[in-house]
């Protein structure tokens, strides 16, 4: 694993954090409409490059993590539907994607990075 320690004295400009915000917000809007994590996921690859250095990158990485790490399990949900345990593994990685959310969204109000390397 890749521990580099990145620090954060890269002052950044309000229109990232407003960005990073509206990826967490279409990652919400996902648990209704199912999609815009889709787009939220692609925007976090677009601008993650250009926060390199910032409390923001660490939060794209964070996202890009969950995104992939809950379409993992959504689709072990599917394959494990005829064993009858599929429902329970859409129920923990739901709860698992919520608290992500909650988490490190609370964490960017509070100006602080996330650890894009944990589970929680």
């Amino acid at each position: 694993m890749n521990h580099e320690v990145i620090e954060h004295n890269k002052p950044a400009p309000d229109n990232l954090r407003t960005y990073t915000i509206i990826v967490y917000a279409l990652y919400a809007l996902s648990l209704i409409n199912g999609i815009t994590a889709l787009v939220g996921v692609i925007m976090a690859y677009v601008k993650r490059d250009e926060m390199l250095g910032t409390i923001y990158y660490e939060h794209m990485q964070y996202l890009i993590k969950t995104f992939w790490w809950s379409l993992l399990g959504v689709l072990v949900g599917w394959v494990t539907l005829a064993l009858l345990i599929g429902g329970l593994v859409w129920i923990v990685v739901s709860v698992w994607f919520i608290y992500r959310l909650v988490a490190g969204f609370i964490k960017l109000y509070d100006n602080k990075p996330v650890s894009p390397d944990g589970w929680l």
